[in-house]
């Protein structure tokens, strides 16, 4: 039986790149090094409240695991909590929680069917990071916005800097835009955090969808001509849990090391998992998924290195890590 399959179904995946490669094996004393023990932790961070939406996605669920490992108090809200396109929800959570920051990661991630429903799109990314950001500006909070490559229009090869002109071609990716510019018109306070091609083990992404496809397919059929960069949620929490204690503030590129094709990321959860299946690349034309996709979604992350942030580690080293994980939980 032969499936094919599009960059991006009805979970959130986002990308980046960088042609600097680094050694698969940090991760381990990458993730280490960020474990400090309570008593070197700074007086802020013990003290520190911190808000984080979409706790039951995949990068919202992983937050708050980091910031709890940390010792910060984080307090995960999800719809049925504090629904976002409502504005007097919004404001009455967060006043009741009272944060210090909040990490915005709840999102309309259904990138053909924002296609189709634009309204319900724009009410969660647009509205949603708008009534959020209006509160903490009344109340001095900071706050991340969690954002993506699809603010980008996907031309050329080079990595797109934090600054460069935002072009979206897709109702998910504007509507993405459009909620960074809702955030930085209100605030002063903020982080924007470009992401790209999600995975963690909470929820929905492309490697389970690769995993459990070839349980029933023999062959596959993955598009080989969109670049970019995957992200693994838990080294992407730890990045925004070193983020959320500082003042270093403005837009940034996050994903893990490394770039390939959606076509070289199937091949490689295959690989790493030990699954024979047939991969066979195809164009995106070939595809023709409803809603248009970056083809360059390599991002520069050097603004990280620049403000002295730790870079997550290569995307292989992550998903040898994931699909570990994934076993280790019966997954």
């Amino acid at each position: 039986m032969r499936k094919e399959i599009p960059p991006h179904g009805v979970f959130h995946t986002a990308v980046c790149a960088e042609r600097r490669r680094l050694p698969y094996g940090r991760g381990r004393a990458y993730a280490d090094s960020h474990a400090l023990p309570a008593g070197k932790r700074s007086g802020m961070e013990r003290n520190m409240t911190v808000l984080v939406t979409g706790v039951r996605g995949q990068l919202g669920y992983d937050v708050v695991r980091e910031l709890e490992k940390r010792g910060i108090k984080a307090v995960g809200v999800d719809v049925q909590e504090m629904d976002i396109t409502d504005a007097a929800s919004v404001d009455r959570v967060i006043r009741e929680v009272s944060p210090d920051a909040v990490i915005h990661c709840a999102a309309y991630t259904a990138v053909d069917a924002a296609e189709e429903n634009q309204e319900l799109c724009r009410k969660v990314n647009v509205d949603g990071p708008r009534n959020i950001a209006r509160v903490c500006r009344d109340l001095g909070i900071k706050m991340i916005q969690i954002s993506t490559d699809y603010v980008f229009d996907g031309s050329g090869s080079r990595p797109w800097e934090p600054g460069d002109a935002c072009g979206p071609k897709s109702v998910y990716g504007q509507t993405k835009y459009e909620g960074e510019l809702a955030v930085q018109e209100l605030l002063e306070q903020y982080f924007i955090v470009r992401i790209a091609w999600a995975f963690g083990i909470n929820g929905k992404n492309f490697v389970k969808t690769m995993l459990n496809l070839a349980k029933t397919h023999d062959t596959i059929r993955v598009v080989n001509d969109q670049f970019g960069s995957p992200t693994y949620t838990y080294d992407l929490a730890r990045l925004l849990a070193d983020m959320v204690v500082t003042d270093k503030y403005g837009v940034y590129h996050a994903t893990n090391e490394g770039d390939c094709s959606w076509y070289e990321f199937a091949c490689a959860i295959f690989e790493e998992a030990g699954v024979k299946v047939n991969v066979i690349p195809v164009t995106s034309e070939e595809y023709g998924a409803p809603a248009n996709r970056p083809a360059n979604s390599r991002m520069s992350k050097e603004k990280l290195t620049e403000n002295g942030f730790e870079r997550l580690p290569h995307w292989r080293d992550a998903l040898h890590r994931y699909v570990a994980e994934l076993k280790a939980a019966g997954i």
